[in-house]
């Protein structure tokens, strides 16, 4: 089984990061890190090879040259092979420009599988694995829990409110990973080193067929700002809480004014 899975490097959210006066996340300094949900479509893809004893598991993402660390990362879990797209022509992406750009390195690739992360922890949108399906034209299954191969059938499971959800689609499809599906191993010392000599190839626009025009946003995070500060709370006094209702009433009227 040949096995894609798509993978985004994020800064560390337990890292401290700030604002900047343009209201721009300001993460210089931050250690990064394969996105959680990406590290566990990583593993299940071994999993998947290592049950069927036989796959391949090519690595695909799209960074800056920060990123090979994370790849190697992952390559050294397990995973054969990487490509890394460049987007030193398009660091702006959004993620239509993000599908857009994978869709079209997967339109190159022979795949019976798909893996990602059900979102990437920096941004949270959960957008690119389902544009990308929808691109791809194949069936997709989002926040999967239990995944399970027979064939050409994929059953994936996932909880909902009450119980859980179980959904049957043939290969090839597009499975996101939440948290429960597995546990991420750690990669030993001499796996460390043999993905030092796996493939990894960076690839371009250009080499896609693309221009920045193509791939041009579509739409733009002007900035952030801080909450303001929490202001400290008032404690009321009363000798009942008949009169505590009467104080905390007044004060929600004339103080906080929302009654």
């Amino acid at each position: 089984m040949k096995i894609v899975v798509l993978m985004k490097q994020t800064f560390d959210t337990e890292a401290k990061i700030g604002l900047g006066s343009d209201g721009k996340i300001v993460s210089e300094g931050a250690s990064n890190i394969i996105n959680p949900y990406c590290e566990y479509a990583v593993e299940e893809a071994i999993r998947i090879v290592e049950k069927l004893g036989a796959g391949e598991i090519t690595l695909v993402s799209v960074g800056s040259d920060k990123t090979v660390e994370s790849l190697r990362q992952a390559l050294a879990m397990g995973a054969d092979k990487a490509v890394l797209v460049d987007n030193s022509e398009f660091s702006d992406a959004d993620e239509y420009t993000t599908a857009k750009v994978i869709a079209k390195v997967l339109e190159g690739m022979e795949y019976d599988l798909v893996l990602g992360g059900m979102k990437a922890i920096d941004d949270g949108s959960g957008q690119v694995a389902i544009r990308v399906a929808e691109l791809l034209n194949i069936p997709h299954v989002n926040i999967v829990n239990k995944l399970d191969i027979n064939g050409s059938t994929v059953t994936a499971a996932r909880e909902i409110e009450g119980g859980s959800e179980v959904i049957e689609v043939q290969t090839p499809a597009f499975i996101t990973a939440q948290k429960g599906l597995n546990e991420p191993r750690y990669p030993a010392l001499k796996n460390i080193m043999k993905a030092k000599k796996k493939e990894l190839k960076t690839i371009t626009l250009a080499d896609l067929g693309l221009s920045a025009a193509d791939v041009a946003a579509k739409f733009v995070v002007e900035g952030y700002r801080l909450p303001k500060p929490r202001q400290a709370g008032v404690k009321i006094q009363a000798d009942s809480p008949q009169d505590a209702a009467k104080k905390l009433a007044s004060l929600l009227r004339e103080q906080a004014k929302v009654i």
